[in-house]
C-alpha cells in the first residue's frame, strides 16, 4: 500500500458545524484511503483560534510536523477539503512550494498542483462574492436613508463603505496573488500577452469577474501582483 500522512483541522468557530468537525474529516479520509489504497501512517490534528494571522505556519505546528513527516517518508499529506489546509491562496502556494504533495479527498487523487491552485483561487472568488453582497446591502441601506430623509453622510454608512472598499481591495490583491504564478509560468515559456490570455481561457480559468480573460484584465492583474512583490 502507498503511505500517506493525514491532516485534520478545525477552528474554534467551525468545530461544531456539520461536516467540518474532526470526526467528519477523519471519516472522509479513512474511506478515501481504503478506496485508493493508502496506508495512513500518522494523523495530525489541529485546532486553531481563527483569529489573527491564522494561516502563518508558525501558528500551525501540527501542519508543520505533518509536512516534515511527509517529506521524510516522501509521501503525500491527505486532507478532506482544501480549506482544511487554508482559505488563503498565498499560503497554499507556499505549501505547494515545500515539495510535499497534497491529496484532497473531495477532489481525487489525480488532481495536479495546477488544479489545486485553481480551486484555491475559486475559494478567493467566494470571498469576493461575499464582498459584493455587502455592497448590495449598502445600496439598500442608502435607499432606506433617503426615504427617511436622513443624511447620506451617516457615520455608520460611511464606515460600512470603507469596510467594503477594504474588502474589495483585499479580494483583488488575493486574486492577483493566486493567478500570478500561473501567468508567470506562461511568461517564462515565452508567451505573449495575447498568448497567455488564450491559454487562461482555454484552461477555463476564470478572470476576476468570473468570465473570460482579456488583455486589459491581464495587465491589471500583472500590475497589481508586481506592485505587491
Amino acid at each position: 500500500m502507498k503511505q500517506a500522512v493525514a491532516y485534520l483541522r478545525v477552528s474554534t468557530k467551525d468545530q461544531g458545524q456539520k461536516g467540518n468537525g474532526l470526526d467528519a474529516q477523519h471519516s472522509a479520509i479513512v474511506k478515501f484511503a481504503e478506496a485508493e489504497g493508502f496506508e495512513i501512517v500518522q494523523w495530525f490534528r489541529e485546532i486553531e483560534s481563527g483569529k489573527g494571522s491564522t494561516d502563518a505556519l508558525e501558528r500551525r505546528p501540527q501542519l508543520a510536523d505533518a509536512l516534515k513527516r511527509a517529506h521524510k517518508l516522501k509521501c503525500p499529506v491527505i486532507v478532506s477539503k482544501l480549506d482544511r489546509l487554508s482559505r488563503d491562496v498565498a499560503f497554499i502556494s507556499g505549501l505547494m512550494a515545500a515539495r510535499v504533495s497534497f491529496v484532497v479527498t473531495e477532489l481525487g487523487v489525480d488532481v495536479d498542483p495546477f488544479i489545486l491552485h485553481l480551486f484555491a483561487a475559486l475559494g478567493e472568488k467566494e470571498r469576493r462574492l461575499i464582498s459584493e453582497r455587502t455592497k448590495a446591502a449598502l445600496a439598500e441601506a442608502k435607499v432606506r436613508l433617503q426615504a427617511q430623509g436622513r443624511s447620506l453622510g451617516n457615520p455608520r454608512l460611511s464606515s460600512a463603505r470603507k469596510k467594503a472598499w477594504k474588502a474589495n481591495t483585499a479580494a483583488a490583491d488575493a486574486f492577483a496573488k493566486s493567478v500570478y504564478p500561473i501567468v508567470d509560468a506562461f511568461k517564462k515559456q515565452g508567451l505573449s500577452l495575447r498568448g497567455i490570455v488564450a491559454e487562461l481561457n482555454a484552461r477555463k480559468i476564470p478572470s476576476a469577474r468570473g468570465g473570460e480573460w482579456h488583455a486589459t484584465a491581464l495587465r491589471n492583474v500583472l500590475a497589481r501582483a508586481e506592485a505587491m512583490s
